[in-house]
């Protein structure tokens, strides 16, 4: 049954802290607060900090699953390696923002392993991303969705554990593709329906961890509806066949990640 947690009013010096993976990082958003974890310094929770006037801690980290924001180091593509991001959450903090989970469910991974593959099958990224997927893209099944959720769930609890006087906003993925995505990436119809069943999959983590948990639950994949990868006003990047940039193919834009900052800003003072 869900329920939902006292919140603690809003105040003017906020302390946010940032957790999650690629979605939340913003790779391919220039300027980069952090090579290493693919992070850019206008990703929603700095764009966030900066409408309220507040304190940010960010810990988010491309690639990150729910287990290495909660208890597990990882280890990102040049060798550094990352302590559990709930390590860096400060007990003080007054809101913290968890976008995660979409890895457990290998979404991002794939979509640019079936990219690669189509267009450049001799590229290293191909090897390299495919290790992952000897028995082709997985369907999202209940038992993924389970346990991705419960990772989220984990999630929220240690924040809770370790900043009880925290909010904690879920905030789930961005819209990349819809049905009228197949002109603008390399897919086939049937790849870009597998791609909505996991996209579909993400939402449904979200929404049943916030229904678990009463988290706030900032529905991205709602707000972004009709901004898709091959949009008029896409809020995700294309796909970009060139190694510096393919970290960013098919993750929020700019005008994506501002779009969920102002989404925040308007939950948390109202």
């Amino acid at each position: 049954m869900g329920w939902r947690w006292q919140h603690c009013p809003v105040t003017t010096h906020q302390l946010i802290a940032a957790l999650g993976s690629s979605f939340a990082a913003g790779p391919g958003i220039e300027p980069v607060a952090d090579p290493a974890a693919m992070r850019s310094q206008r990703n929603y929770a700095h764009q966030l900090a900066d409408r309220l006037g507040a304190k940010l801690v960010d810990l988010t980290v491309s690639g990150a699953t729910t287990a290495t924001v909660v208890d597990t180091p990882q280890e990102v593509l040049g060798g550094a390696v990352f302590p559990p991001q709930l390590d860096g959450v400060p007990e003080d903090a007054d809101v913290v923002t968890v976008t995660a989970g979409g890895n457990d469910l290998q979404f991002a991974p794939a979509l640019l392993w079936v990219a690669w593959a189509r267009l450049e099958p001799t590229s290293p990224m191909v090897p390299t991303l495919g290790a992952m997927f000897s028995d082709g893209v997985p369907a999202p099944t209940q038992q993924a969705i389970e346990q991705a959720t419960a990772g989220l769930v984990r999630i929220v609890e240690a924040v809770r554990a370790k900043a009880p006087n925290a909010r904690v906003m879920l905030v789930d993925y961005l819209t990349v593709l819809d049905e009228n995505s197949m002109s603008s990436t390399p897919f086939t119809d049937l790849e870009i329906g597998q791609f909505l069943e996991i996209q579909d999959a993400i939402g449904q983590v979200f929404s049943d961890a916030a229904a678990r948990t009463g988290a706030d639950l900032i529905s991205a994949s709602s707000l972004s509806a009709g901004h898709a990868v091959g949009s008029v006003e896409p809020w995700v990047q294309p796909f970009y066949q060139v190694m510096e940039r393919t970290g960013g193919s098919f993750h929020p834009n700019e005008a994506g990640m501002t779009a969920i900052a102002a989404e925040l800003e308007r939950v948390l003072t109202s």
